[in-house]
């Protein structure tokens, strides 16, 4: 009889510590911004308009990426002060992402974090993963389809609603049908 009392007690105490945790939201719901989506979006509104950003320094770095399968990724216009940073800030990512609109226009998706491997390495000899406020950033390896050295990325669809996640890589509510024709520019 006695195991059984104590058996309760320490069951019923489990299930305080847990039930807390289980009834914690895993994901937001879609639509929902995070604090992180938030900030990302007060840091970056005044790129909306791309030539605020051609402006204060940020450059093309590839045409529109798409996938087969899995939506797009958009234009990427990067900040070259900003590839060699190893602090990540939400306030200052390293590239801002566009959709070609079917009048020519581009219109600001999402912004992407980006550390170059060797850059984090040479930082953290120990190892370890760059982070942006409690999310691993993604190891890109060498030889990549950007000629990029490897380097490590995430990110943050915070001006489109992405389906997959709002730091998944591709977001199957961009796409790259409006791209002009790189030959005709």
């Amino acid at each position: 009889m006695t195991t059984h009392r104590l058996a309760i007690p320490s069951v019923l105490y489990g299930l305080t510590v847990l039930l807390p945790l289980l009834s914690a939201p895993v994901a937001r719901a879609e639509g929902e911004a995070t604090p992180l989506i938030d900030r990302v979006r007060h840091a970056t509104a005044r790129y909306l308009d791309i030539n605020v950003a051609t402006a204060e320094g940020f450059v093309p770095a590839t045409p529109c990426v798409s996938g087969p399968d899995t939506g797009a990724m958009g234009v990427h216009l990067v900040l070259p002060s900003r590839l060699d940073t190893v602090v990540l800030k939400p306030e200052t990512p390293e590239a801002l992402i566009y959709q070609p609109a079917p009048n020519g226009t581009m219109r600001l998706v999402g912004v992407e974090y980006i550390v170059l491997a060797s850059v984090w390495e040479s930082h953290n000899p120990a190892g370890g993963v760059p982070a942006l406020d409690g999310n691993l950033l993604n190891l890109i390896g060498a030889p990549n389809r950007f000629g990029l050295p490897a380097f490590y990325e995430m990110h943050v669809w915070a001006w489109e609603e992405n389906p997959r996640g709002a730091y998944a890589d591709w977001n199957t509510h961009v796409t790259c049908e409006h791209q002009r024709d790189q030959r005709t520019n």
